[in-house]
């Protein structure tokens, strides 16, 4: 006689499609602290810890598969097309020692980067054999107008008083002082305009840095806007943007003939120190960065632009800084969320670099008697690091920072009689679409071109593959609910996912000459239909779930009030996703279960179940027997509030449900 493990039922009714209401079996109970997808959701506020590989050969899969979902998340996988800059460099200012130009490009084709270029002199700091220099770029971070930063005289004064800052001039604007320093030792240095900063015009601060409530017209079939549901459908953020920004600034650098290529370093601070750290997992060429009090276990960033559905699901800042090892890393710390991160993930990543033969190459510089921010002591320390790791070799006294004049506004801005800013359609809503349409359409260009890469964007948008969906899995058999139904023996219980710390209600079907093959069965009934008893009396077990949260017909938020997706969906999995991850565990249990393991594991979706069964069968395809999809008429795409069970980020991108069945492989 067959046997199996349980817990107590109770039985609950669905007649709604799952990912408008969830799927309802007669399903056991289960208590709230037994799966984690039960506790509130994970928020930026959130804690987290990271631990350390334990290989080289660990490490380099999980790095390989970090970074794929960093860059899908961003809407970077594929990455865009690098379409021409179209550089103008004008309205050179001549300094003793340095020059500052101005500078815009077009990262996508009528989208523009808008800078200052700062060169040192010829003579000026060092420079290589070739007369080629080193050069850094600098995202700027959310001071106060950014680039054009200027602090009140209250503030000079409180910076001077602390011994934050030396100088008047460089308390007014630590930012230019970084990038004249960094060009009296001899670098270029490119700083640049985060969206909506100082001469970015085009998607303005209240779209990208103070979104706060959904814009149903921008959600059109037709041409939407960032933050809208079909946006996040596409993968499309402002962080993307932005990311996308900086590395075509790489590009801008790298295109000028003073610019050792070899050479590159990054830093910057605050969200100018997420986009560090963010470059350097994602794009090979930096030598060297400096990410400045942004990196910790605790706030991940609080800006909708430091935020992306996908990004940050089992994943956290330390792990993606840790993307760039073993190259070399300076972090820093402050009186800010950054506080713990000596003893609460820097040893971590000492344990990384010094796994991969690098103990050397990663730093931290702890002074938390400061606030946020990227002051004189720290870029004292920046100077020193880019020193050694960009090759200046430099005395210590050239990079002790010395007074400079700043630049106003005026002379700071691209933007002139000859050049004039962005107007008209060019800017504001109109631009905003028409900028998302043309990411879109080269996005469906370049997969169109390497439709391999959309397996694994479909991987990242569902969170998990058959191979993470779990060991250890198990079943209660002293408390299973058995129940002799005649021609077979009804279970009734809980699988549970330890890797996971998730529960997943099943009922498994025995009959008593079981031949060994398993049918997971998918149908948004609450009991056993004629056509899976079918499967039992020919001798087949049948696996029944009612799936995950039955009471839930929309996703649950974090309780930030801004309506930005990604401030829930870039540290949780959607309804639709961990659904699907439960039919990943009960394929898994049935082929694993060490007492009853099945010969052969089959999937059959019909109904309200078929876009589930259609996504499971994509990841368990290698497992599975063989499946039984029922089409379905539900798109991704008819999915037009954010809150919806049907949610899924990403999964326009990747062709919505038909190019998912054609992955899956059914017909």
């Amino acid at each position: 006689m067959v046997r199996g493990p349980g817990l107590g039922w109770s039985v609950m009714k669905a007649s709604v499609p799952v990912f408008l209401a969830p799927l309802v079996f007669a399903a056991a109970t289960v208590a709230a602290a037994a799966d984690v997808r039960l506790e509130p959701p994970k928020d930026l506020d959130g804690y987290f810890p990271w631990s350390p590989p334990a290989s080289t050969e660990v490490w380099n899969a999980r790095a390989r598969q970090v970074r794929e979902q960093t860059l899908a998340s961003l809407g970077l996988w594929p990455l865009p097309t690098r379409s021409p800059l179209g550089a103008v460099v004008h309205g050179r200012i001549e300094r003793d020692d340095y020059t500052v130009e101005r500078v815009f490009f077009e990262s996508a084709p009528g989208f523009y980067v808008t800078g200052s270029l700062y060169r040192p002199k010829p003579g000026v700091g060092a420079s290589g054999p070739d007369g080629r220099r080193a050069a850094v770029l600098c995202p700027h971070g959310h001071w106060p107008d950014g680039r054009f930063m200027n602090e009140s005289e209250a503030g000079v004064k409180r910076e001077l008083d602390t011994g934050s800052e030396v100088f008047a001039e460089a308390a007014h604007s630590p930012l230019q002082a970084r990038c004249v320093h960094l060009a009296r030792m001899g670098c270029v240095v490119f700083h640049y305009d985060m969206l909506g900063y100082a001469d970015s015009v085009q998607i303005g601060m209240e779209v990208a840095h103070t979104f706060k409530t959904q814009r149903p017209e921008m959600n059109a079939p037709d041409g939407w806007g960032l933050f809208s549901p079909r946006a996040e459908g596409w993968f499309q953020s402002v962080m993307g943007l932005q990311t996308w920004n900086s590395i075509r600034a790489l590009d801008f650098l790298e295109s000028l003939p003073d610019v050792d290529p070899r050479r590159l370093g990054v830093t910057g601070a605050s969200g100018g120190g997420t986009q560090t750290f963010l470059l350097g997992a994602v794009d090979p060429r930096p030598a060297a960065v400096f990410p400045a009090v942004m990196v910790s276990t605790a706030m991940q960033g609080g800006c909708t632009c430091e935020n992306a559905s996908g990004l940050r699901v089992g994943t956290g800042n330390i792990e993606l800084a840790a993307l760039f090892a073993p190259k070399p890393m300076m972090l820093t710390s402050a009186d800010d969320w950054t506080r713990e991160i000596s003893t609460k993930g820097f040893p971590e990543l000492q344990a990384l670099w010094a796994r991969l033969g690098a103990a050397d190459q990663l730093a931290l510089h702890d002074r938390t008697e400061f606030g946020h921010n990227f002051n004189a002591p720290s870029r004292a320390a920046m100077y020193a690091w880019f020193n050694r790791h960009l090759g200046l070799g430099l005395p210590a006294h050239a990079l002790v920072e010395k007074d400079f004049r700043r630049l106003s506004r005026e002379e700071l801005t691209v933007w002139t009689a000859d050049h004039p800013a962005p107007s008209g359609a060019a800017v504001g809503p109109a631009f905003e679409k028409r900028l998302l349409r043309i990411w879109k359409e080269d996005a469906e260009e370049q997969l169109a071109a390497r439709p391999e890469l959309a397996e694994t964007g479909w991987q990242v948008v569902l969170g998990r593959t058959l191979g993470q969906a779990g060991t250890g899995l198990s079943w209660d058999d002293a408390t299973a609910v058995k129940t002799d139904r005649g021609d077979h023996l009804e279970l009734r219980g809980v699988v549970t996912n330890p890797t996971h710390r998730e529960e997943v209600a099943a009922v498994f079907l025995y009959p008593k000459n079981w031949n060994g093959d398993v049918v997971v069965w998918l149908d948004g009934t609450d009991a056993p239909s004629d056509a899976a008893l079918a499967e039992v009396r020919a001798g087949r077990a049948v696996a029944l779930s009612r799936l995950f949260a039955p009471g839930r017909a929309a996703n649950p938020l974090v309780r930030n009030p801004r309506e930005a997706p990604a401030y829930t969906y870039g540290y949780n999995h959607p309804l639709f996703a961990q659904r699907v991850h439960d039919v990943l565990t009960l394929v898994q249990f049935c082929r694993t279960r060490a007492q009853y393991p099945a010969r052969s594991v089959r999937l059959v979706a019909r109904g309200p179940a078929a876009a589930l069964g259609t996504a499971a069968a994509f990841l368990a395809k290698s497992a599975l027997a063989g499946a039984e999809v029922e089409s379905t008429g539900f798109r991704f795409d008819s999915v037009t509030d954010f809150r919806d069970a049907g949610f899924l980020p990403g999964a326009l991108k990747y062709g919505d449900l038909p190019a998912l069945r054609r992955l899956a492989g059914l017909p």
